[in-house]
């Protein structure tokens, strides 16, 4: 539940609506109508220091609320609602700026700065909005900057404006929620009302929330071949009850019959009717977050379950592409499909951290400075700023679809399946997906350069490179301080996984001794990263070379060791799992699994293979211990994540009831 705080205008006149009801008593009534279980009046800042330590003890949020605010009930609903775990502020565009009021500074969706407009002379992009919604455990900086003697250069400005200057002076990360096609207006004088009260009256609240409901930015496929007409299901989905979760499972089940009808043996009829199926999955995939958006229905095991759900459809996908392979004597589908994982998993992993990366190279930017960085890689986040900013155009559609996201990695796999083979799908996947790996790796890398942002440091570093128990006792036992920095050593252990590999192709040398070696060069330059400060510039690359080290290794030691390639791609996959969900818990800041330990970790995994592989048992090895790291993952999601829902069950429901009482009155 969140509690609501108004701030009573400023001007001595009351400010009333047409129907001579008081501004701030309509507000109360909205932001009830939004979810608050109360609404308290604010009489000064050492109020907000009482209620922000209050709801801090309750575990609850603050939605906080100027009273000179004309708008949608919507507005501040959806910012109540908003689906990040972070603080939130209301942001309306940068037009002619009221007597008084903020302005604020943002990056990547991030208002790095509040202040005056003499303040930011040179960074504003946008006018706070008068509405902000502080989380829980932000809720400790809010009470100090409602502190006598916080307001610093913003003292001249309402108080909660001076509070939200407070927060990003204090470096808490604040999420800017735009307005689109809704309306809102802060108002200073009782003539302003009723234009205000006429621009919210001309906008169709609930088509407005539909429209909104469709990212305002995604792929080219996604854009021009599903959300042109997704939002029509969407509306469907929910007048009939339909939950978001709900849809994704549809989606899935979708996805595992086009899986099955590539995989069916029955030629051009099934391929050609998996495709149009893979395409229908895909518009509910988009269908699902929409929903989620336009009803507001979001909760923790939702998003997780949607993020793993694109992943485990994706990947059952090309086993599915693998056996047609095999049935139509094409090759041998498994090694593509294998090649396939262990490509996309490893460069999400780069995706996840580059984009932690980025955030927090914004968040501390120094407040209302533009960035003096030099160097090939600024001038390179110089130019993809300006890129991305000219929505629409040639060089937009290219940098967004060269990278092959998921909407076009769906299109590329639905029409070459359907107009040529499985082979030449997983195929075109690999050579699509191999370029744009190599072309955002190199990009990324030289923008992380000139950013100089210590992201791995800011995070509990072992959980996310997924450290068992050996790497700890072995860094702890031995030290490693003597060595380099931890990119180079996860760097060593890639390279005797692939040198591994390499001699497995070559059919080179002795399986034990391969096995045996590299497992040894991996765990301990592993375990040597494990102790060394992931400070580099580069350092955001670890996770993703130790996922790379692990996939490789179980790769080699299935070809040494002739295991069956079909048990191999189910390791792969399991694994594959487990590190969305840890990226998964990054993103949603989320604490680590229930059973994490359980999962062994990756120098675990690696030491109980080379053991069963030493034992003659390389196969059952291979095959007990995906279905045991299947069950921990399994178990370890459900009580993590659902237990989280159950927290938020309160909350929900007050989101269910807005969207009914919503639709009602219409």
């Amino acid at each position: 539940m969140t509690l609501a705080v108004l701030f009573p205008p400023s001007p001595a006149a009351p400010l009333l609506l047409h129907t001579g009801e008081p501004l701030i008593e309509h507000l109360a009534e909205q932001l009830r109508r939004a979810g608050a279980r109360e609404v308290v009046v604010a009489g000064d800042l050492h109020d907000v220091v009482e209620l922000a330590e209050s709801a801090g003890r309750a575990g609850e949020p603050l939605l906080l609320c100027s009273g000179d605010l004309v708008a949608h009930t919507a507005v501040l609903h959806h910012l109540a609602t908003h689906p990040a775990a972070a603080t939130a502020a209301l942001v309306l565009p940068d037009g002619p700026l009221e007597p008084g009021h903020a302005v604020v500074a943002e990056d990547r969706g991030q208002v790095v700065a509040a202040d005056t407009a003499e303040a930011l002379p040179g960074e504003r992009s946008g006018t706070f909005g008068g509405a902000l919604r502080v989380m829980a455990g932000d809720l400790p900086a809010l009470a100090a900057a409602a502190r006598p003697g916080a307001a610093g250069s913003g003292a001249t400005l309402p108080a909660l404006d001076r509070l939200l200057a407070a927060l990003t002076r204090d470096g808490v990360t604040i999420i800017s929620h735009r307005i689109r096609l809704l309306v809102a207006r802060r108002v200073t004088a009782p003539s302003d009302v009723a234009a205000a009260e006429a621009a919210v009256a001309a906008v169709d609240s609930d088509a407005a929330q539909l429209r909104l409901s469709v990212k305002e930015q995604d792929d080219f496929f996604t854009t021009y071949a599903v959300s042109t007409w997704s939002p029509w299901v969407t509306r469907l989905a929910a007048r009939i009850g339909l939950s978001p979760t709900a849809v994704t499972a549809v989606s899935v089940l979708f996805a595992f019959v086009a899986a099955a009808l590539f995989a069916s043996g029955g030629g051009r009829v099934a391929w050609v009717a998996g495709a149009v199926l893979l395409y229908l999955g895909f518009v509910l995939d988009c269908v699902d977050g929409q929903l989620a958006r336009y009803t507001r229905h979001f909760s923790a095991w939702g998003g997780w379950l949607d993020t793993m759900a694109d992943r485990a459809k994706e990947y059952v996908v090309y086993a599915g592409l693998a056996v047609g392979i095999e049935r139509a004597g094409l090759g041998s589908g498994w090694t593509l499909a294998i090649a396939a994982i262990t490509m996309q998993t490893v460069r999400h992993m780069t995706d996840t951290w580059y984009g932690v990366l980025h955030d927090e190279a914004a968040r501390r930017k120094p407040a209302g400075k533009a960035s003096a960085a030099g160097g090939l890689g600024a001038r390179l986040s110089r130019a993809s700023t300006r890129v991305q900013a000219d929505v629409g155009s040639v060089t937009y559609w290219l940098k967004r679809t060269v990278v092959f996201p998921i909407g076009e990695r769906w299109a590329l796999i639905a029409v070459t399946v359907a107009l040529f083979n499985p082979r030449v799908s997983l195929v075109a996947v690999l050579v699509w997906g191999g370029l744009a790996f190599a072309y955002t790796l190199a990009l990324r890398t030289l923008r992380a350069r000139s950013m100089r942002v210590p992201v791995l440091a800011t995070v509990e570093t072992r959980l996310h490179r997924d450290d068992g128990v050996a790497a700890g006792w072995l860094a702890r036992w031995f030290g490693f301080g003597w060595l380099p920095g931890p990119l180079p050593l996860a760097l060593l252990s890639v390279a005797a996984s692939a040198a591994m590999l390499g001699a497995a192709l070559a059919g080179r040398g002795s399986a034990a001794g391969w096995s045996g070696a590299t497992a040894l060069v991996v765990v301990l330059a592993g375990a040597a990263g494990c102790a060394a400060p992931h400070v580099g510039a580069s350092d955001w690359l670890v996770p993703a070379a130790l996922r790379a080290a692990e996939y490789l290794f179980v790769i080699a030691l299935g070809l040494w060791w002739r295991v069956p390639l079909p048990l191999v791609f189910g390791l792969l996959l399991v694994l594959a799992l487990h590190h969305y969900d840890l990226t998964a818990r990054q993103e949603k800041r989320s604490g680590p699994p229930p059973l994490h330990t359980a999962m062994l970790g990756w120098d675990g995994r690696v030491i109980v293979l080379a053991g069963v592989a030493a034992a003659g048992a390389a196969t059952v090895g291979v095959a007990a211990l995906s279905v045991y790291l299947f069950l921990v993952f399994l178990i370890s999601a459900v009580r993590g994540w659902t237990g989280k829902e159950r927290d938020e069950s309160q909350t929900t429901q007050g989101e269910v009831a807005y969207a009914v009482s919503e639709r009602s009155r219409r």
